[in-house]
């Protein structure tokens, strides 16, 4: 019976699968995502490590995969590297026929990569446009134009790809209501189905850290009223805000980001791609060369617990059912979160409760707030 249970788990509970790329040809001023420069060479001995860990990891892992995501670093980089690359994931693992397969393509991609993907079988693309002004990409360390976007989405449209997700970056140095409107209009006239809209952050050890006091940022009041400015405009065009920061029309919401948010199972394989299996979560370390020498992984503990299902789902528009995850709710929650509805920063239709687009802003202090009575 045991065996039987697993099996069936097994088929009726896919996998997300998510390929890191650590390439780019130059680290844009605000990055602090991991990735090493770029050269034929050592992407060739990365993509034998890469394929052996694919291997490894199908031969172990007996259930299929409904999402793949190929992320960086710049993906775009691989050329036609990216056919034996997607040959080997299903080689390897039983890819569903109707997976979501993506791949992140630079706005300077060349027609010939995209070709190349949709020959692959990927059929989503996340392009990162971040900006429709020449003027701001370059600030930013992109190494593209506006042109190239519109270049860039066009050929995808002329392969066939149906699926198209743009990047818009918000608050953004010597921004205002006014240079935020001619960007949601850029991203607007590429006509994607699914806009990803993030804040701009500024890290620890990136270009721009080195030189806030001189980047024109807009300060927290003036970012969130052009948060606030975006998910407006977003949803009159048709745009559904799903999760904090990502918009899609119908149907077309990330199927693989979803699995993250609602803590089920994917993989993750590349240095600095972490993993959530089985209640345990793991990483590789931020090590290109220790992952082609001995690719090797890292235990980060348990994976999907009550705090972590209430923080990641709180991100969703939909919410939480808060009875599904922790039983009936204490009175003192049910205090602060008729506070905080009162505040407009929640919805609430107990024990359902989701975030309001004011209370996205401040996501962290709410769920810091709801969570320090953790006996619940």
């Amino acid at each position: 019976m045991f065996q039987v249970a697993a099996l069936v788990k097994s088929l009726t509970n896919p996998l997300g699968l998510y390929i890191h790329i650590p390439f780019c040809a130059k680290k844009c001023n605000y990055c602090d995502f991991y990735s090493a420069v770029y050269n034929k060479d050592t992407l060739s001995a990365y993509l034998d490590a890469l394929k052996g860990e694919i291997k490894k990891w199908g031969g172990t892992i007996h259930r299929p995969i409904d999402t793949v995501y190929i992320g960086g670093g710049t993906p775009s980089l691989l050329g036609e590297e990216i056919l034996s690359l997607v040959d080997c994931i299903n080689t390897n693992f039983t890819v569903l026929p109707d997976a979501e397969i993506t791949v992140e393509s630079n706005p300077s991609s060349s027609g010939e990569f995209l070709s190349f993907a949709k020959a692959a079988g990927v059929n989503r693309l996340s392009i990162g446009v971040q900006s429709g002004c020449d003027k701001t990409l370059k600030i930013l360390g992109r190494t593209h134009t506006a042109a190239d976007a519109v270049n860039t989405v066009q050929n995808a449209r002329e392969l066939g790809f149906d699926n198209i997700s743009v990047d818009l970056m918000i608050a953004l140095p010597h921004s205002n209501l006014q240079t935020l409107k001619g960007d949601i209009d850029f991203m607007l006239s590429l006509n994607p189905e699914h806009i990803s809209a993030y804040i701009l952050k500024v890290e620890q050890n990136t270009v721009f850290s080195k030189k806030y006091d001189t980047l024109g940022l807009p300060d927290d009041d003036a970012a969130a009223e052009q948060y606030l400015y975006m998910c407006e405009a977003l949803a009159k065009n048709g745009y559904n805000h799903y999760e904090i920061s990502n918009f899609s029309r119908e149907g077309y919401e990330s199927r693989h980001n979803m699995k993250y948010w609602e803590c089920r199972d994917y993989l993750g394989i590349g240095p600095a791609a972490h993993s959530c299996l089985d209640g345990k979560r793991f990483y590789y370390p931020r090590d290109l060369q220790g992952f082609v020498k001995e690719p090797k992984t890292i235990s980060d503990g348990a994976g999907g617990d009550h705090a972590e299902q209430l923080m990641l789902g709180l991100r969703l528009s939909k919410g939480v059912n808060f009875d599904e995850i922790y039983g009936e709710m204490p009175q003192n929650i049910k205090k602060k979160i008729t506070l905080l509805e009162k505040a407009g920063y929640i919805k609430v239709n107990l024990p359902h409760i989701s975030l309001t687009n004011s209370g996205m802003l401040i996501s962290n202090s709410i769920i810091t707030e709801l969570l320090e009575d953790e006996d619940i």
